[in-house]
């Protein structure tokens, strides 16, 4: 995990979403990741939320996240999501 230079304001979320993964039929055609799946990703950093529901997701949590929700923001080069905490359905242990 990179440390980041950025700190998202109020209940939002930056998360690095883990690579994508194609399936393989028997017959060796590829298949794109397709239908609305959730995706996964791991927090990088997160809001200070607000005085009466501060944020409750700790960075470094692996996520499994809104496939529509969020963001996609370049930052030091590499692509990351940006979002509203409500976006994460859960948090993979």
């Amino acid at each position: 995990m990179s440390e980041l230079n950025t700190r998202p304001l109020g209940d939002r979320v930056i998360i690095k979403e883990a690579p994508k993964e194609a399936t393989t039929t028997s017959f060796g055609f590829i298949l794109p990741e397709i239908a609305d799946k959730p995706r996964i990703g791991e927090v990088i950093a997160i809001g200070p939320g607000f005085d009466d529901e501060p944020t409750t997701t700790p960075v470094g949590s692996k996520v499994v996240f809104s496939k529509y929700g969020g963001n996609i923001v370049t930052l030091e080069g590499v692509d990351y999501v940006l979002a509203k905490e409500d976006i994460i359905h859960a948090i993979i242990s």
